[in-house]
């Protein structure tokens, strides 16, 4: 996994509405990748509908909040749709797990990455992760707001 202080792999992936996002758009501003296995999967589904809870007061905190997973972004449009949720979620389509692979967070085996945060700050920098022990623990989102009350 990614350490904290190292310089954030820089990358553009599709969103749910075939944008292109890349890092560099959150220049300036703090941003928090969530990197997820799966579109779908009941634990995917309790993580994500957990952080659209605590969205406003992630954002209140000046933080940008995006999923990646290596769904398509035409299951992420209908996995947003489903739950009901409004955060961006990026494909990691192909080459497949590339950006996960990039911050460590990509499980071989399994083909899809673990469950992982990784806060980016306004210049690019990583200034905090955590790695799951095993994709089906959620970090909870108390775990987030510990790590935004640490940083500067």
């Amino acid at each position: 996994m990614i350490a904290a202080g190292e310089p954030a792999p820089e990358f553009t992936l599709r969103d749910q509405d075939g944008k292109e996002v890349s890092l560099a758009h959150f220049r300036g501003k703090k941003v928090l990748l969530v990197f997820y296995p799966l579109d779908f999967s009941p634990v995917c589904s309790d993580q994500l509908s957990i952080y659209q809870e605590v969205k406003p007061e992630i954002e209140a905190k000046g933080v940008q909040m995006v999923g990646i997973s290596v769904d398509s972004g035409f299951a992420h449009k209908a996995f947003q749709e489903k739950l009901g949720i409004d955060t961006p979620l990026l494909a990691d389509f192909e080459p497949k797990g590339a950006v996960a692979r990039a911050y460590g967070a990509y499980i071989e085996r399994t083909g899809h990455a673990n469950r992982s945060l990784v806060l980016v700050d306004e210049a690019g920098t990583v200034e905090w992760v955590h790695e799951s022990p095993t994709p089906l623990e959620i970090p909870g989102a108390n775990l987030i707001f510990d790590a935004l009350s640490t940083v500067a």
